[in-house]
């Protein structure tokens, strides 16, 4: 018998193959055997390895159904997503089921609360502003985790006043950072011609523009720079660096860099150094951190007792709710009512 499938074999070709097989198998008037030292025929082990490759099918395409735009789900709670927490007592990176807990808060109360099953906090920024549009919040601020460009130009086409710390931040004002030949952010620029300049002086010029999309569909237009000189320069090895198969030899200077990031970073840089954002982000840390605080290790929640994200959206907003009563009550005890900010003292 010959049966004819395509390079992908799908559940339905299964299907068909089974019932052509049940088919001979009663043309023949075979009957099936099972157990110990009974002798099965060519065409019974053709049919169970059909009933089997049906049933891992069956598996696959639940467990593909389950993982949804993600790459893994826990089998004990399928929406949960395995993430990298910072409780990693071994000191090896464990993977463990979880889900990415969000908060906003203002005044010191949690105004809204959020369960994600994105591992990265860049993701979560618009849906959680998305629950707060109407409220009258205009100035959100976020720390490094929430920084991109997709975000950045949601919050400029929404009239949100952003000040999200960006992720170089802290990190460009190291010696480190700031002697590394390799970076673009230590590159002279050219506004002219559109070009960097490298430590030896070459021009890293534009070479072209690479279109590629987030994971929520946005759009990115990445400027390609290169420079043509590179290969006799004593410099190469402090310049070019990350993996590659090719050889250091004949690699060459690449930057890439989005002019639209770029810009936005820059007004960021500014508008958080000013003295309202010192002011609000060193609330933010005082007030959303003391708030995860608080949650963790004053009322002792380290993890949830329900499953599925519906179940354990409402239990944090539970716990949310308590989190308000206790706050509500100590204000009213401290005579804090109507404070909104944390104003340092002088030192």
């Amino acid at each position: 018998m010959r049966f004819y499938v395509g390079q992908t074999i799908k559940a339905k070709d299964l299907k068909k193959l089974r019932k052509r097989l049940k088919a001979l198998q009663a043309e023949r008037g075979l009957v099936f055997v099972h157990g110990k030292g009974q002798r099965k025929t060519s065409l019974q082990r053709a049919v169970q390895t059909v009933e089997e490759y049906l049933c891992r099918q069956k598996k696959y395409n639940d467990y593909n159904h389950s993982f949804g735009e993600r790459n893994s789900f826990s089998k004990t709670d399928r929406d949960a997503t395995f993430m990298r927490m910072k409780e990693d007592h071994m000191k090896n990176g464990q993977l463990k089921p979880g889900y990415n807990a969000i908060l906003a808060v203002d005044a010191e109360y949690i105004v809204a609360a959020m369960i994600s099953q994105e591992r990265s906090d860049s993701q979560t920024l618009i849906p959680i502003l998305e629950t707060l549009k109407g409220m009258g919040y205009t100035k959100p601020v976020a720390d490094a985790g929430f920084e991109s460009e997709e975000n950045y130009t949601w919050c400029e086409e929404n009239g949100q006043i952003a000040l999200i710390k960006p992720t170089n931040h802290d990190k460009a004002k190291t010696r480190k950072y700031k002697s590394d030949i390799g970076r673009r952010e230590n590159m002279p620029y050219d506004a002219k011609n559109d070009s960097y300049l490298c430590h030896r002086g070459h021009p890293i010029q534009a070479a072209y523009e690479k279109k590629t999309k987030s994971k929520a569909g946005y759009p990115i237009v990445t400027t390609v720079y290169t420079c043509a000189e590179c290969a006799a320069c004593p410099h190469k090895a402090q310049c070019i660096k990350g993996k590659s198969k090719t050889p250091l030899e004949e690699r060459s200077k690449n930057l890439y860099v989005s002019k639209t990031f770029l810009r936005q970073r820059e007004e960021m840089q500014a508008r958080i150094q000013s003295k309202e954002g010192i002011l609000l982000r060193i609330n933010r840390s005082i007030q959303v951190e003391g708030a995860f605080g608080v949650l963790k290790q004053d009322m002792g929640f380290r993890r949830f007792l329900m499953r599925g994200r519906v179940k354990v959206q409402t239990e944090f907003l539970l716990l949310c709710m308590g989190y308000n009563l206790n706050k509500l009550h100590n204000k009213i005890q401290s005579g804090r009512c109507g404070t909104y900010l944390h104003i340092p003292k002088a030192s």
